[in-house]
């Protein structure tokens, strides 16, 4: 993983944080869904590549790989810090940027409706709330073109590490329009459209547009277009509510020298940029069915791959669209996806541009500054590599 990547599973909140180190890594594997299993050998390859994340450090992951060979579904780790139980195959965890994908689905659900152009300005939308709003576009938020900053950079205001996150954050209910005018208040990094920059405001920017244009929340709107539709009875769109429904790994934090367990947590710090639920499986279905054509017309699936680069992203050639980032692996293939942090829980979901094959995973990892952390971004690339290109 490029220098560029690992620095893009930072960027959106903190991941989880642990201390403990694990014991051996708790294994369990199979298939799932409608498809069959893939061969034995390719599954032992793919667990291999699992264990070897919490190996380098990782408290536990979760990984569903889909292609034309069938389905596995596998877990390496603990689902609880000090526990015994493994994390749950089909567990749920917070999907943090993933979120994007969805809101930046709905927006552009309603442009090939008419109800909303790419090209308006914010201001046509928000009259007031975005200073310059006349000059930044629905699709340079977007696709990160807009300038705007990151409300997340004010870490007074939002601090999201620490005890001051426990105090100011954890349970605290925060307005999508008082995280937008925090965002907007901050410098900018640019003027519209002179570079790329990512920034959590851009999308609860957009959630306030999909409210403004339907009448409804980007909750009730990403819930009636995509969750129901494609029955992805695993995801949920909180507002405020702190718990995660079903199973799931839980998340956690080292606040003074200790691991604190955060999985209940207020998500709306997050808002349309960040506060989904989901798992493995529905992740795998939603980005099937959005490269494969079943939520978008042929026309605006291609506005939504029109890529800029991101700067610094080394052979990979990241490249970010409306929602939705390409990058080359070391084998050749291109994939589609998203990666996303939250407090507590890390996650990537790539497929191929088709549709037909991909991996989603979730990781929770002890805290960033450890060490490790390096090792286990590489060992999560080598996992990916191993599901698009064989072993690495």
């Amino acid at each position: 993983m490029d220098a560029r990547a690992k620095a893009r599973w930072r960027t959106v909140t903190v991941w989880a944080a642990c201390l403990a180190a694990l014991a051996a890594p708790i294994t369990s594997a199979g298939a799932a869904g409608g498809r069959a299993p893939v061969s034995p050998a390719r599954g032992e390859r793919l667990q291999r590549s699992l264990d070897a994340v919490t190996a380098a450090g990782a408290v536990g992951v979760q990984a569903e790989v889909v292609g034309t060979d069938g389905r596995w579904r596998g877990v390496s780790g603990h689902a609880r810090l000090g526990g015994a139980q493994p994390v749950p195959r089909r567990g749920r965890f917070r999907i943090g940027s993933i979120t994007k994908s969805f809101t930046a689905t709905v927006l552009l659900q309603l442009a090939a409706q008419g109800r909303v152009g790419l090209d308006d300005p914010v201001e046509r939308y928000l009259p007031g709330l975005v200073p310059g709003g006349r000059h930044i576009t629905l699709r340079r938020l977007l696709n990160h073109t807009s300038g705007i900053a990151d409300y997340l950079d004010d870490t007074t205001t939002y601090p999201i590490s620490g005890r001051e996150f426990l105090e100011k954050v954890r349970f605290h209910t925060f307005p999508a329009e008082r995280l937008a005018r925090s965002g907007v208040a901050l410098p900018r990094y640019f003027p519209p459209g002179e570079g790329w920059h990512y920034s959590n405001t851009n999308y609860v920017l957009a959630g306030l547009i999909i409210e403004k244009v339907t009448g409804r929340s980007w909750h009730d709107e990403v819930t009636r277009r995509i969750v129901r539709p494609l029955g992805l009875h695993e995801t949920t769109v909180p507002d405020h509510d702190p718990g995660i429904p079903g199973p799931h790994a839980h998340g956690y934090m080292e606040i003074d020298g200790r691991a604190v367990d955060i999985t209940r947590m207020n998500p709306s710090i997050a808002g349309s940029a960040g506060a989904m639920i989901s798992t493995t499986g529905d992740l795998d279905r939603f980005y099937a069915a959005l490269l494969g054509g079943r939520l978008l017309p042929a026309r605006w699936l291609a506005e939504m791959e029109k890529t800029v680069p991101i700067p610094g992203s080394g052979p990979a050639g990241e490249a970010d669209g409306l929602g939705i980032d390409s990058s080359r692996l070391p084998c050749g293939v291109t994939v589609w996806g998203y990666d996303g942090g939250i407090v507590g829980y890390g996650s990537q979901s790539l497929h191929t541009a088709d549709g037909r094959r991909g991996i989603t995973l979730s990781v929770t990892l002890r805290d960033l500054s450890d060490p490790h952390t390096p090792q286990i971004l590489d060992a999560i690339q080598s996992t990916v590599d191993t599901a698009f290109c064989g072993t690495r």
